[in-house]
């Protein structure tokens, strides 16, 4: 298969132009290889060697990691909530078919077990082969996979006693099968779904400066089911405008969200190359424009 043949390439370079998500900018990363282009049944899946990120996912059009930067995603959208949580012993993925998620979650030697829900097979699979530095955590004696709709899952749970310490919604943007991760029933889900102590964080999407007045929305919706909901943001040079929003929410309203409650231990830090607690109470420190602004959204 050639570059031509795909409607994101042209001329050598990966084009990331979205006008609904991400109106009037885009993104670019010049091209060394197509390594698989294919439909599988649920998305358009592109996997690309480039020139100065490594190999790199994209799902219909959007890039979801690349070898250079996945770890500032994978490390925050895990260690906050698991750092946060005073002894977090089983946690549920939804979504992250890359493994990244995972890799970080095994980290953690309190952490008992971690499912991973994941609707896409095939995003699994081109993981292990072209992005193994991510995927490597799927054959630890932690992991337990479930192949189906991360929605009905929680569905499923909702009806028996399994309950959860943490969980991690690492789902693509709000299109094609991810777009019900995004609505308030699914807050409601992930609620019942929880621990009484627990925490869960959802990657929001857009971030401060793409779409302020949807993390507000996004974080309404969020605050009438949970008792706290806070706003925090990693930065990643291939995500647009390279920052990404992550929606934190706990059932307890004196769980401490902003500061690690446990600290890395030697072994734990050792494997980070983007979390440190103070890193972790930093993300949660907004602009002013931005802070007033959400703050107003919640206690209008």
């Amino acid at each position: 298969m050639t570059r031509e043949h795909i409607e994101y390439i042209k001329d050598g370079w990966f084009r990331e132009i979205h006008e609904t998500s991400f109106p009037g900018q885009g993104l670019e990363l010049k091209v060394e290889k197509v390594l698989y282009h294919s439909k599988s049944v649920f998305q358009d899946i592109l996997v690309f060697q480039s020139a100065t990120y490594g190999n790199v996912l994209v799902l219909d059009g959007i890039i979801q990691a690349t070898e250079r930067d996945e770890f500032a995603y994978q490390e925050m959208i895990s260690h906050i909530p698991l750092y946060a949580h005073r002894s977090p012993k089983n946690v549920l993925v939804v979504g992250g078919g890359d493994g990244g998620v995972l890799r970080e979650v095994v980290k953690h030697k309190c952490v008992e077990s971690a499912t991973l829900v994941e609707i896409d097979e095939t995003v699994i699979k081109l993981a292990k082969k072209y992005l193994p530095g991510m995927a490597c955590a799927f054959g630890n004696e932690k992991v337990q996979v479930e192949l189906q709709d991360g929605f009905q899952f929680l569905r499923d749970v909702a009806q028996t006693d399994q309950r959860y310490d943490i969980i991690i919604t690492d789902s693509s943007d709000p299109e094609g099968p991810a777009g019900a991760f995004f609505q308030k029933e699914y807050f409601q889900l992930l609620h019942s779904a929880l621990n009484e102590d627990g925490i869960v964080i959802a990657q929001a999407s857009e971030n401060m400066w793409l779409n302020l007045d949807y993390i507000c929305d996004l974080v309404a919706s969020a605050s009438s089911v949970f008792a706290q909901v806070e706003y925090c943001y990693t930065t990643v040079p291939t995500y647009t405008s390279g920052q990404l929003g992550l929606i934190v929410c706990a059932k307890h309203e004196r769980t401490d969200l902003k500061h690690a409650v446990r600290q890395p231990t030697k072994s734990e830090h050792s494997q980070m190359r983007y979390y440190n607690t103070q890193m972790h109470t930093a993300s949660f420190v907004l602009p002013t424009w931005a802070h007033h602004k959400l703050h107003r959204s919640r206690n209008p």
